[in-house]
């Protein structure tokens, strides 16, 4: 049989390594002959911009190792809601004629909730219509908030990224003598794991970030300010580390711009450390600057993770097995078998039970007054970002594969 792979959704450092896992496991099968991908999503499917993947990959180690360490997405991204069967069937029937089309046996789609949506409906629609093509969820987001696994690909190089960041910010700030705050957002709508992460930047010589607030504790800014000014009493430099999804009492995010939402039904966010430095500013008046990481933290491959990688090709490699063994509507994911060793299974679960859930942090792992996360929480992150992949560089930068939708 032929198989099918495409990506969507946003960037990590790791969505390459699942796809080179995917691709490998194929070409060493013997029941898998060609392996396309899909251009940009579902959307590209549709469109029949569908390219061959065995050229230039197939029996090439250095390629695929390569494209491992690539970040962003080699086959190239979307933002495109199916809408349900009931609402129309057009978008479903397009995708089995270009299975039929390119006699597909079996479709790998990798990222992160929307898309697990998409796999849901996908293979409930296949398995409706009596077609026989295996249809395999692929985990990537940094968000981490993907149910039915202990974490996701991408997390942990994010995670990797943001404490090196913050790290790298307190040093930056312990240098002048005066009372500072600095309040760092990171990405996190209603999880705050990308923000917990934060916590590892923390030694022996830095206790920054000092304050941590996620999207799972209410926000009460007459608290805020008042542990800023303690600590400040303390230490004279503050770092705040904030999820861009805080919330006040009344579950309004603080940051929110009126009632305007995206084509998910999201509620635009838009600038959270803005909002906080304001606050600083007015209530205490010392010199105050937020800093947003942004995108920043979503493809730092130069500050990869060498188990995300790892594990994501794997993840990748998984979902191939799962096919060929007859699985469909399933989910690849990890296991964590043990803390100290640090140890991992790959397995399955069903793709309905993971389709538009938010997986949050545990309330036991943050603080009782909502301002820091437990060792619970450093216990469980800190085997995710070990170990330096070699990125490979060129005149002094890394040196990245083009992806194909823009070579085409």
């Amino acid at each position: 049989m032929n198989i099918l792979i495409a990506q969507s959704g946003g960037p990590t450092a790791a969505i390459n390594a699942s796809l080179a896992g995917v691709m490998k496991a194929a070409f060493e099968s013997l029941e898998i002959d060609k392996v396309y991908g899909g251009c940009n999503g579902i959307q590209g499917i549709l469109e029949d911009r569908i390219i061959q993947l065995n050229e230039g990959f197939e029996g090439n180690e250095e390629s695929l190792n390569r494209l491992k360490m690539t970040p962003a997405m080699y086959l190239g991204s979307c933002r495109y809601k199916m809408k349900s069967v009931e609402e129309d069937t057009a978008d479903y029937d397009r995708v089995l004629e270009i299975f039929r089309k390119y006699a597909i046996g079996a479709f790998f789609y990798i990222g992160g909730n929307d898309s697990m949506d998409t796999v849901d409906k996908m293979s409930k629609y296949v398995e409706l219509k009596g077609v026989d093509v295996k249809v395999i969820g692929i985990p990537k987001t940094i968000d981490n908030d993907l149910m039915m696994i202990d974490h996701t690909p991408g997390f942990g190089s994010a995670a990797k990224y943001i404490a090196t960041s913050v790290r790298e910010i307190a040093m930056d700030t312990y240098i002048y003598n005066m009372d500072t705050v600095v309040i760092v957002e990171i990405m996190g709508r209603n999880a705050g794991w990308l923000t917990a992460a934060s916590a590892l930047a923390r030694s022996n010589y830095n206790v920054a970030p000092q304050l941590i607030y996620l999207p799972e504790v209410a926000f009460n800014s007459d608290d805020f300010i008042w542990q800023v000014k303690k600590i400040l009493f303390q230490y004279h430099h503050v770092i705040v580390a904030v999820s861009e999804g805080i919330k006040d009492e009344s579950g309004k995010y603080i940051s929110a711009q009126g009632t305007k939402t995206d084509k998910f039904g999201h509620v635009m966010l838009s600038g959270t450390g803005a909002v906080l430095k304001e606050l600083v500013a007015e209530r205490i008046g010392c010199k105050v600057r937020s800093i947003e990481l942004n995108v920043l933290q979503r493809a730092a491959a130069h500050c990869a993770s060498a188990t995300d990688l790892e594990e994501s090709f794997e993840l990748g490699c998984n979902g191939v097995k799962l096919a060929l063994s007859g699985k469909t509507g399933v989910m690849s994911t990890i296991v964590r078998t043990g803390d100290n060793p640090y140890t991992i299974e790959y397995s399955s679960a069903k793709i309905d039970k993971i389709a538009n859930a938010e997986k949050k942090i545990p309330r036991e792992w943050i603080t009782p007054e909502g301002a820091d996360v437990t060792t619970k929480m450093i216990e469980y992150l800190r085997p995710l970002i070990q170990g330096e992949p070699e990125v490979p560089y060129k005149d002094g930068l890394p040196d990245y594969i083009l992806d194909r939708v823009r070579r085409k």
